[in-house]
């Protein structure tokens, strides 16, 4: 997941948690705030972390992602400018399918991902990531197929994997309960997508082109296969992703540009 802009303490067995919201910021001007999930208490996997096994038990997942963080209705769709740390300029267009793609017996919400050049149009990146969100509220990330292209060929499918398949095991992309110092994988494929994060606050300020949020949530995002990287995301409520800083270079970032929420 940090691939377009290089882009611990271990936690065994299972846990009950009792799901409570993250932050108490609002969007500002007209962007409204949804409502925290409502898990039941069931008892799920803790947070994954490093390359230690899971089990997902697919009576654990609920058919729509709604985590305030980033509710994924089908038809919702984000656009993004990026510049990439060389100063190569892209749009990102991330939308939620309706499809879904069975990965452990889990029904996972197909989104696509398309990066294309600002220069002539020409896509660079086509992924579709594979997500579910369990009782708690903890969205998942089960997998990703993955082709970068170049004059409209594919030239690689690297970091392309699905959870139970070759070793590799899913993580966690927005976690149910969020709390300032908590670590968790996001994916974990040994040698390909080994990507981690960090909590580091719950009330930020985000300025993009869509708009202002207040109350975000902040992540600092790094992988162990390359120690140079580190990124820095935000998340605000009702929308989702609104903001990535590579601070390693200080030069990448991607913002959002466009939102478009599904009807309900």
């Amino acid at each position: 997941m940090l691939r377009r802009s290089s882009m611990v303490t271990l936690l065994a067995g299972i846990l009950i948690f009792a799901a409570c919201g993250g932050g108490n910021g609002a969007p500002s001007g007209e962007h409204s705030p949804q409502p925290a999930a409502s898990p039941t208490a069931a008892a799920v996997p803790a947070l994954p972390q490093g390359n230690a096994p899971v089990e997902l038990v697919p009576a654990d997942f609920v058919s729509e992602i709604d985590n305030p963080y980033w509710p994924m209705k089908p038809g919702s769709r984000w656009v993004y400018n990026e510049t990439n740390a060389d100063g190569e300029q892209m749009q990102v267009e991330v939308t939620v399918t309706s499809e879904k793609k069975q990965v452990l017996g889990i029904d996972a919400t197909v989104v696509r991902d398309v990066v294309t050049l600002v220069e002539d149009g020409s896509v660079k990146e086509d992924t579709l990531d594979w997500y579910a969100q369990d009782v708690r509220g903890n969205i998942w990330y089960l997998g990703e197929d993955t082709k970068e292209y170049e004059d409209g060929a594919v030239v690689s499918t690297a970091g392309s994997w699905e959870a139970g398949v070759d070793g590799a095991q899913a993580g966690v992309v927005v976690p149910a309960s969020p709390a300032v110092g908590l670590t968790y994988r996001q994916e974990y494929y040994a040698g390909e997508a080994e990507d981690r994060a960090r909590i580091l606050s719950l009330d930020e300020r985000v300025e993009v082109p869509y708009g202002g949020f207040d109350g975000c949530l902040q992540t600092e995002d790094t992988t162990p296969l390359d120690p140079a990287v580190r990124e820095h995301k935000y998340y605000c409520r009702g929308v989702g992703p609104a903001l990535a800083i590579d601070v390693a270079s200080g030069k990448g970032r991607e913002e959002l540009v466009e939102f478009e929420q599904a009807a309900p």
